[in-house]
């Protein structure tokens, strides 16, 4: 079946070809990209346009979603992929764009058992078998200058796979030759760390990582991506995870 799939991508790029200008215009912008290699730059566009053809952008509350905000997500958000392969993102169809951050109410039962109802402002959200929910403002502040540990589309599509095993909690599939004790060693002593830096106020993680699994994942997926060396001076074993599973390694590209 894989020549099947190989043909139907062939068709989805000659039929739906992202415009050079309109793909070059957004990507020379975008911080992110400006290490990667010119075969590596031929394979993003390739996941991108793919990306763009297997997923449905809704815009709410005013947002007009261009294809250059499409662009911009999907760029990015095929970063992660970029030695995984579109399958990564299978199983989910919407992306939808706030022009800012918005508003969810959620119910939680508290410690003696009565239900209230909490609100927060995100930037972000994934929803398991649901769409990707971002806010424009915030892909704004992170595409166009680097913010060390911020990216809120490397950190909601880092959920995505991250549920790829069936929830969200920081374990998504690992490849065949990586060993689950290194990996869950690695990021639980990290997070322990974390943990017990919070506590005691200090560390240079955000502390938003310390909420749980899930999130530590995400949030250094970030620092992956958007910070690499500090992430491998600071945290070296969660570096070599990460790098073994993303397929890539931006410390040493970056440093020859």
């Amino acid at each position: 079946m894989k020549w099947l799939e190989r043909l139907k991508s062939y068709r989805v790029l000659r039929k739906h070809a992202i415009p050079d200008h309109d793909w070059l215009g957004v990507t020379h912008q975008l911080p992110l990209l400006m290490s990667l290699s010119a075969t590596e730059k031929v394979r993003l566009r390739v996941l991108a346009t793919l990306f763009l053809h297997k997923k449905y952008f809704t815009g709410v509350q005013g947002m007009v979603v261009t294809p250059r905000v499409k662009i911009i997500i999907a760029a990015q958000a095929c970063l992660e992929i970029l030695n995984l392969g579109i399958g990564a993102y299978d199983g989910w169809y919407e992306i939808i764009v706030y022009p800012g951050a918005f508003r969810v109410t959620r119910e939680r039962q508290n410690d003696i058992g009565l239900v209230d109802k909490e609100s927060r402002d995100l930037s972000g959200e994934s929803w398991m078998q649901g769409p990707v929910i971002l806010s424009w403002d915030d892909i704004e502040r992170d595409s166009f200058t680097l913010q060390q540990g911020r990216n809120v589309i490397i950190h909601e599509f880092a959920h995505k796979l991250d549920m790829l095993n069936g929830r969200a909690n920081g374990m998504p599939p690992l490849h065949p030759d990586m060993r689950l004790d290194k990996w869950t060693d690695s990021l639980s002593e990290a997070y322990e760390q974390l943990i017990q830096h919070v506590h005691h106020h200090h560390g240079d993680i955000t502390p938003y990582a310390a909420s749980n699994p899930a999130e530590f994942f995400a949030v250094m997926c970030e620092y992956f991506f958007t910070s690499p060396d500090f992430l491998h001076e600071h945290y070296p074993r969660v570096y070599r995870q990460l790098s073994a599973y993303f397929r890539q390694d931006p410390v040493h590209k970056v440093n020859g």
